[in-house]
């Protein structure tokens, strides 16, 4: 139930009824921190788990939330290309002050700010995916079409 979330689940449970779509945030014994631990937690391929990976703009200093399948590894080559300047890996610091959440628990919503989003293409090949939901224990299961809706992301080839 959402009055038991603690308040980084809640707060983005609360963004995801405000969107209007029917996904719940539940929290579990064990991590989901790892595409790997999501994907065993909750029962299901790692290809799965759509991973929220945030990465900063090296000449503008802006965050680019990258949500991947949990098989496939960002290009940063890649997202170079989309973003139209270079790209380094964020700091935990960074994610934390730019998003709101910490590393481990970054949700595809909710963010303190808002950031250039890119899907991967590859989450649309399945039914349902699952998403961390703001604690490395918090989850939600979504339809690909549920995230493309929710974030507004382009959806693109990332890797």
């Amino acid at each position: 139930m959402a009055e038991e979330l603690s308040s980084s689940a809640r707060k983005v449970q609360d963004v995801l009824k405000a969107t209007g779509l029917p996904c719940q945030v539940v929290e579990l014994p064990a991590s989901t921190r790892s595409a790997q631990e999501a994907a065993q937690t909750v029962g299901c391929e790692v290809g799965q788990i759509a991973k929220s990976l945030v990465f900063r703009a090296k000449n503008s200093g802006k965050p680019v939330l990258v949500i991947a399948s949990g098989v496939n590894r960002v290009s940063e080559k890649r997202l170079a290309e989309l973003t139209g300047e270079p790209i380094g890996k964020a700091d935990a610091d960074f994610v934390r002050q730019r998003t709101g959440f910490a590393i481990g628990g970054v949700p595809p919503v909710g963010h303190a700010e808002a950031l250039e989003t890119y899907v991967d293409e590859d989450l649309l090949r399945y039914t349902e995916i699952w998403a961390a939901a703001g604690t490395p224990n918090a989850v939600f299961k979504l339809s690909p079409d549920e995230l493309e809706k929710m974030t507004g992301g382009k959806v693109t080839a990332i890797k």
